[in-house]
């Protein structure tokens, strides 16, 4: 498969990926043939990246942390969490619960493949798949750090209910208030929730809090910021680095954790952050890519200790006749080749 920006799908392509609502639901599912209809819908509900299947890249295996069935349920779980809040009712944390466990079993499972955060999202979805990455990227980071399971489990729900406090809209107003930022209302929420730790709802509450005190809502510094809030600081930075920047200016993998390296200890946790660092694929398998030998391939492979170091792929078409090359390059390896340039 190749992950590939929409803007250049052509129709009589193959889906690689199956796209979600955000109820869980599918919407298109792996394997369809791409029409222009098919492809203008999904530029209009706000898709900008795709897999694509490529005969060259049958046999390449996007290893994902979580499964397609534990996405589906998470997410679906907090559709019906959130539409419960937004109509005044109480929510079912049991059920809750079942999902947060599935998606830890995945994590356990898989806490050795590198993160890739390659969900194909649409404007309907984007909250719970950026919830979703948020808790996953946590939970890896609770286990390289030596958490407990409880720990674990009580990190992953404050994760994955993080921006809950943004379920309510504000006016412009009421969102001078600083007293109902969405980490105030966010808290609000989940400490009224019996079941639930208190340091669960201080995820919501101080996860935009940094190391130096400039952070909100209540400007606390280092030793003021409980370690779960710290964990999902970092995680929540990285996805909206990529997916939903300040500035409007969406990064690269590798881009993000350039510049989260160079906020340093001012704004993020300096071990958090390093043992995030061993968890990202700054390259995604499936991500076209220049090399500094010139030649364009296509990352199909990863290693874990090396993560600027993939394997590349190289498909070529002989300039005379129609003869197809196809070679390996290992980085890991070859160490005076390098990426150059990451192609949309």
């Amino acid at each position: 498969m190749k992950y590939t920006n929409v803007e250049n799908i052509e129709p009589g392509q193959y889906l690689g990926r199956t796209i979600f609502s955000s109820n869980g639901a599918i919407l298109l599912s792996e394997g369809v043939q791409l029409t222009v209809y098919m492809i203008n819908t999904l530029k209009r509900i706000g898709v900008t990246m795709l897999y694509i299947k490529d005969p060259y890249l049958e046999d390449v295996i996007i290893e994902d942390v979580l499964s397609e069935e534990t996405k589906r349920n998470v997410m679906q779980q907090m559709g019906n969490t959130f539409e419960s809040i937004r109509s005044g009712k109480d929510f079912n944390t049991r059920t809750v619960s079942i999902s947060i466990d599935q998606l830890l079993d995945d994590v356990m499972k898989n806490k050795d493949v590198l993160v890739q955060l390659s969900d194909i999202r649409t404007k309907d979805n984007e909250m719970y798949v950026h919830a979703t990455n948020v808790c996953m990227m946590s939970v890896m980071i609770g286990i390289n750090l030596n958490l407990s399971p409880v720990q674990l489990k009580e990190l992953a729900i404050g994760a994955l209910f993080h921006d809950i406090g943004k379920i309510e809209l504000l006016t412009d107003d009421q969102s001078k208030d600083i007293k109902l930022h969405h980490t105030w209302r966010g808290f609000e929420v989940i400490k009224n929730k019996r079941e639930y730790s208190l340091l669960i709802a201080h995820v919501a509450f101080q996860h935009h809090e940094t190391m130096d005190g400039q952070g909100l809502p209540r400007k606390l510094t280092s030793d003021q910021i409980h370690l779960y809030a710290k964990i999902v600081a970092v995680a929540n930075m990285y996805d909206n680095l990529l997916f939903d920047p300040a500035d409007g200016k969406r990064m690269l993998p590798h881009e993000a954790c350039e510049h989260m390296m160079a906020l340093g200890s001012a704004k993020l946790d300096h071990e958090v952050l390093i043992q995030f660092l061993k968890t990202i694929s700054i390259y995604p398998t499936g991500t076209s890519v220049r090399l500094s030998t010139k030649e364009i391939g296509v990352v199909v492979g990863q290693h874990r200790g090396l993560p600027a170091r993939p394997i590349i792929r190289i498909v070529k078409q002989e300039s005379e006749g129609n003869e197809i090359t196809i070679k390996e390059m290992d980085l890991a390896k070859l160490t005076t080749v390098f990426i150059d340039q990451i192609l949309s």
